[in-house]
């Protein structure tokens, strides 16, 4: 089975800086698709940024500039650096993992981990 666990959440200043981990846990051989997620209260889900195991890489026009999307494919972990923050910001972010492939034969589709806020405020 394969699990998400996400930390780095918490408040943060307008202006500041955060940075956002999640690891996966289990008997991973490949993991094609990660992806950081957040949900805005009242908004729908939105796709913040994401990355593919062959190196592609794409941001919400929102963040563009501001947030890095980065994994480690040995470790099984993406980070997600959040600077220059907003107001409109604030959510909560999920790590999402596609493609996940296990040693014992496995493969899983569209985990989602647990969330993590981001409170942005001063």
């Amino acid at each position: 089975q394969v699990q998400l666990v996400e930390s780095g959440g918490g408040l943060v200043q307008p202006g500041g800086s955060l940075r956002l981990s999640c690891a996966a846990s289990g008997a991973i051989v490949d993991i094609y698709y990660m992806a950081w997620y957040r949900h805005i209260p009242g908004k729908e889900r939105e796709l913040v940024a994401s990355t593919t195991n062959d190196g592609g890489r794409k941001y919400a026009y929102s963040v563009k500039d501001r947030f890095t999307i980065s994994r480690d494919n040995g470790k099984n972990t993406m980070d997600l650096q959040m600077n220059s923050l907003k107001s409109e910001d604030a959510a909560v972010y999920y790590c999402v993992m596609d493609r996940i492939r296990t040693a014992n034969g496995g493969y899983y589709r569209n985990i989602w981990g647990q969330g993590t806020q981001v409170p942005v405020a001063s």
